[in-house]
Protein backbone atom coordinates (compact mmCIF):
# COMPACT_ATOMS: atom_id res chain seq x y z
CA UNK A 1 0.00 0.00 0.00
CA UNK A 2 0.97 3.33 -0.98
CA UNK A 3 0.49 6.90 1.31
CA UNK A 4 0.98 9.75 -0.61
CA UNK A 5 1.21 13.52 1.33
CA UNK A 6 1.66 17.06 -0.14
CA UNK A 7 0.14 18.57 -3.06
CA UNK A 8 -2.56 21.48 -2.87
CA UNK A 9 -2.33 24.57 -4.17
CA UNK A 10 0.58 27.07 -5.27
CA UNK A 11 1.16 30.31 -7.33
CA UNK A 12 3.37 29.87 -10.59
CA UNK A 13 6.78 29.85 -9.88
CA UNK A 14 6.16 28.33 -5.93
CA UNK A 15 7.54 25.23 -5.11
CA UNK A 16 5.67 22.02 -3.42
CA UNK A 17 6.72 18.43 -1.97
CA UNK A 18 5.17 15.30 -2.49
CA UNK A 19 6.19 12.32 -0.57
CA UNK A 20 5.41 8.72 -0.46
CA UNK A 21 5.68 6.00 1.65
CA UNK A 22 5.21 1.94 1.09
CA UNK A 23 3.88 0.06 3.25
CA UNK A 24 4.54 -3.96 3.63
CA UNK A 25 7.59 -5.46 2.25
CA UNK A 26 7.71 -5.66 -1.55
CA UNK A 27 10.40 -8.22 -3.10
CA UNK A 28 11.89 -7.13 -6.56
CA UNK A 29 11.03 -3.94 -6.63
CA UNK A 30 11.92 -2.27 -9.92
CA UNK A 31 11.04 1.78 -9.66
CA UNK A 32 9.00 4.28 -7.25
CA UNK A 33 8.18 7.63 -8.06
CA UNK A 34 5.71 9.58 -9.47
CA UNK A 35 3.55 9.87 -12.39
CA UNK A 36 0.57 12.81 -13.32
CA UNK A 37 -2.78 13.03 -15.54
CA UNK A 38 -4.76 15.69 -16.64
CA UNK A 39 -8.60 15.11 -17.87
CA UNK A 40 -8.45 13.64 -20.99
CA UNK A 41 -5.10 12.84 -21.20
CA UNK A 42 -2.97 9.39 -20.28
CA UNK A 43 -1.13 8.71 -17.32
CA UNK A 44 2.34 10.54 -18.12
CA UNK A 45 6.07 9.54 -16.15
CA UNK A 46 6.94 12.36 -14.21
CA UNK A 47 9.97 10.90 -12.37
CA UNK A 48 10.93 7.70 -11.01
CA UNK A 49 14.14 6.28 -9.23
CA UNK A 50 15.03 2.61 -10.16
CA UNK A 51 15.95 0.29 -7.54
CA UNK A 52 19.28 0.13 -9.70
CA UNK A 53 19.55 3.75 -9.26
CA UNK A 54 19.25 5.36 -12.29
CA UNK A 55 16.98 8.23 -12.05
CA UNK A 56 14.53 9.37 -15.10
CA UNK A 57 12.74 12.47 -15.11
CA UNK A 58 9.87 13.78 -18.19
CA UNK A 59 11.34 16.52 -20.42
CA UNK A 60 8.82 18.48 -19.31
CA UNK A 61 10.17 18.46 -15.45
CA UNK A 62 14.03 18.28 -15.81
CA UNK A 63 15.78 20.56 -13.78
CA UNK A 64 12.98 21.61 -12.00
CA UNK A 65 12.32 18.71 -10.50
CA UNK A 66 14.42 16.62 -8.17
CA UNK A 67 13.23 12.76 -7.22
CA UNK A 68 15.21 11.15 -4.06
CA UNK A 69 14.83 8.07 -2.34
CA UNK A 70 15.19 6.26 0.45
CA UNK A 71 14.82 2.55 -0.05
CA UNK A 72 15.44 1.06 3.11
CA UNK A 73 12.48 3.22 4.72
CA UNK A 74 10.73 2.21 1.06
CA UNK A 75 9.79 5.99 1.02
CA UNK A 76 10.18 8.73 -2.15
CA UNK A 77 10.26 12.19 -2.76
CA UNK A 78 9.52 14.75 -5.03
CA UNK A 79 11.13 18.52 -4.74
CA UNK A 80 8.88 20.31 -7.83
CA UNK A 81 10.74 23.78 -8.25
CA UNK A 82 9.65 26.72 -10.45
CA UNK A 83 6.10 25.24 -10.57
CA UNK A 84 3.86 26.05 -13.85
CA UNK A 85 0.37 26.27 -14.84
CA UNK A 86 1.26 23.46 -17.17
CA UNK A 87 2.17 21.08 -13.75
CA UNK A 88 -1.61 21.25 -12.89
CA UNK A 89 -2.33 17.17 -12.71
CA UNK A 90 -3.22 14.81 -10.26
CA UNK A 91 -0.81 12.95 -9.24
CA UNK A 92 0.03 9.23 -8.32
CA UNK A 93 2.58 7.45 -6.28
CA UNK A 94 3.72 4.75 -8.20
CA UNK A 95 5.59 0.92 -6.92
CA UNK A 96 6.62 -0.90 -9.97
CA UNK A 97 7.36 -4.52 -8.42
CA UNK A 98 8.13 -7.67 -10.86
CA UNK A 99 6.27 -10.97 -9.51
CA UNK A 100 6.55 -14.22 -10.02
CA UNK A 101 3.58 -15.46 -9.99
CA UNK A 102 0.54 -13.04 -11.24
CA UNK A 103 -3.12 -13.63 -10.75
CA UNK A 104 -2.16 -17.41 -10.28
CA UNK A 105 -0.07 -17.60 -13.95
CA UNK A 106 3.28 -18.53 -13.22
CA UNK A 107 5.81 -15.70 -15.25
CA UNK A 108 9.41 -17.20 -15.61
CA UNK A 109 10.71 -13.89 -16.57
CA UNK A 110 8.36 -12.10 -13.90
CA UNK A 111 5.76 -9.73 -14.52
CA UNK A 112 5.74 -5.93 -13.13
CA UNK A 113 3.59 -4.81 -11.36
CA UNK A 114 2.15 -1.06 -10.70
CA UNK A 115 1.09 -0.21 -7.15
CA UNK A 116 -0.29 3.10 -7.07
CA UNK A 117 -0.88 5.39 -4.59
CA UNK A 118 -4.31 7.55 -4.19
CA UNK A 119 -5.00 11.07 -5.76
CA UNK A 120 -2.54 13.82 -5.00
CA UNK A 121 -3.85 17.32 -6.49
CA UNK A 122 -1.48 19.86 -7.40
CA UNK A 123 -2.74 22.87 -8.32
CA UNK A 124 -0.68 25.79 -9.99
CA UNK A 125 -2.27 29.04 -10.45
CA UNK A 126 -1.18 32.57 -12.02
Amino acid sequence: QLQASGGGAVQVGGSMNLSCAASGTYFAPIHMGWYRQVPGKERELVAISASAGKITYADSVKGRFTISSDNAKNTVHLRMNGLKPEDTAVYYCNLRILLSYYHGTYYPEGYEHDVWGQETLVTVSS
